[in-house]
């Protein structure tokens, strides 16, 4: 085959309207409820065929070796299980911080896996990629499938909602927090009841890591307290990012000024429907 150039693909972040840990199953696992909202901003995915064999992660500025990467992970679990012999260049530009609970590395995942499935001619389509997601990755599933959804199990089955164009100041602060000790603390939450989409809507539900995480890390608390003055500040997954809703773009935009010297914070979009899908859609390169 020729090679082509690399082309360029969005791997968008993700938000948690609320998660409720159901129970803790006997594999570890724990069976959750939660809204996920996708956004019109995250990372950038460089992606070219190569007529080799080897899957190569070029130029990446995080500190997870390559080998590591999930979505080298990826790139060859389809490899494999499509019995494709070409190969890949993979160039990510990191936007969404490592532990921020936005889903950056599920989605660059699911990026590779929708955009190889294509460029590969490997032919397997969203519900066969989104099985596979789901052994990568309990968030993978939600940006293979492509749309704001309820989801419920370890957060691999899902329910597409339509949430409307949203709004809302992203904050990162500077650490990291580790989803696998949220998940093994004593004093979390493990018994919540599930909530319809009318009634997460209107706000009854929570973040059930919420509680455990501002107790682990008293200056994110502090930070919860400063936020107030803007609106209401929540937690997204077991990561350290919060999000603020906000009433409309203009709204947006301007609280993220005013906090931009205290923090590091991003205005963006809540969508419906993942820009990758839309570019998939229209054939774009």
């Amino acid at each position: 085959m020729t090679e082509e150039a690399p082309s360029v693909w969005p791997a968008p972040a993700k938000i948690n309207l609320f998660l409720h840990v159901r129970r803790r199953r006997q594999d570890g696992y724990h069976e959750i409820q939660t809204l996920f909202q996708l956004l019109d901003w995250g990372d950038e995915i460089s992606i070219r065929t190569t007529s080799h064999p080897q899957i190569r992660l070029k130029q990446h500025s995080y500190a997870i070796p390559a080998d590591e990467d999930i979505a080298v992970k990826a790139a060859r679990l389809l490899q494999s299980e499509s019995a494709c012999g070409l190969g890949a260049d993979i160039e990510i530009e990191k936007r969404i911080p490592l532990g921020s609970g936005m889903g950056g590395g599920s989605s660059n995942a699911a990026t590779v896996l929708l955009v190889l499935d294509r460029l590969w001619n490997c032919g397997l389509g969203v519900a066969a990629l989104a099985r596979l997601g789901a052994s990568l990755g309990a968030d993978v599933p939600v940006f293979i499938c492509g749309n704001s959804a309820m989801a419920s199990g370890i957060g691999e089955q899902l329910e597409p909602v339509s949430l409307g164009k949203r709004h809302y100041v992203l904050v990162f602060p500077d650490f990291l927090i580790s989803t696998r000790e949220i998940f093994s603390d004593p004093e979390l939450t493990r018994n919540s009841n599930p909530i319809s989409l009318t009634e997460a809507l209107s706000g009854s539900g929570r973040n059930d890591c919420e509680a455990v995480v501002r107790k682990r890390f008293p200056e994110l608390d502090r930070m919860f307290g400063s936020l107030r003055k803007w609106g209401r500040p929540q937690m997204t997954g077991t990561g350290s990012g919060i999000f603020i809703p906000m009433l409309d773009e203009k709204s947006a935009k301007s609280a993220a000024r005013e906090m931009k010297s205290l923090y590091n914070v991003r205005a963006v979009g809540g969508v419906d429907r993942s820009p990758l899908h839309i570019k998939l859609g229209s054939g774009g390169q």
